[in-house]
């Protein structure tokens, strides 16, 4: 079996949907503690004037040490202001129409969890594009694993306990991982890197890794497929 592991993030880059492509099972890894300023709740789109913005999705207040899963959604009206924030993409953007379906029945779901109003999104988004990898949220997944002794042991003892012989981590994390535990395993690691295709955005230069919305506006279905699968890998 081959995984891929990551914190849930909101309409997150490229890259982690060529992580869950590339994944017989793609895991939200959902119990750490939730950082502030992270990609949980929050990710960047372009403005006019060719600098970003950042949507978001608010938050109900907590300690510092709360986990991921039991994070709230504070509910107002935060996705009309998001919509409205998407409306400048209208005059430009060829799948604007198709985009904003998307983004609402991504929204199509009652739970103040942004875990799972996150998986939903990647969910509806991975449907369109034809990515069948089932995403499961580790809090959910009642799988006992081995001790933790060191933070980059959470990925080998899920992938142990899962039988899983590859795992997939984005090229960032490599000076992270000790990779002889994983040898030692029998586990192969792959580092994935994205390789960015420059595509017209509402103002240029070009602005890479924007959330997989801006990808949405400007590309069709097959050329975001391409996009995906355009990735190379550093092994261990």
């Amino acid at each position: 079996m081959k995984i891929a592991i990551m914190q849930p993030y909101f309409f997150p880059y490229m890259g982690y949907f060529s992580l869950i492509s590339l994944s017989d099972q793609f895991i939200l890894f959902d119990t750490p503690q939730f950082i502030r300023h992270g990609w949980i709740e929050r990710n960047r789109i372009m403005k006019e004037n060719g600098e970003t913005l950042f949507i978001k999705v608010p938050l109900e207040k907590h300690s510092r040490e709360t986990p991921i899963n039991l994070i709230k959604i504070r509910q107002e009206n935060w996705r009309e202001k998001i919509l409205a924030q998407l409306v400048p993409y209208k005059k430009k953007a060829p799948f604007y129409k198709s985009t904003i379906e998307l983004v609402k029945q991504a929204w199509d779901i009652e739970t103040d969890s942004i875990v799972k109003l996150n998986r939903n999104s990647l969910q509806i988004i991975c449907q369109y594009l034809d990515i069948q990898t089932p995403i499961k949220i580790w809090s959910e997944m009642n799988i006992e694993i081995n001790h933790v002794a060191e933070p980059d042991e959470w990925a080998l003892e899920i992938c142990n306990a899962l039988n899983a012989k590859t795992y997939f981590n984005p090229i960032g994390g490599k000076t992270f991982f000790n990779t002889y535990k994983y040898i030692e395993n029998n586990i192969k690691i792959h580092f994935v890197e994205s390789i960015p295709i420059e595509y017209k955005q509402l103002e240029q230069p070009f602005v890479p890794f924007l959330s997989i919305i801006d990808v949405l506006m400007y590309n069709s279905k097959d050329q975001i497929r391409y996009q995906i699968n355009n990735i190379k890998y550093e092994d261990q």
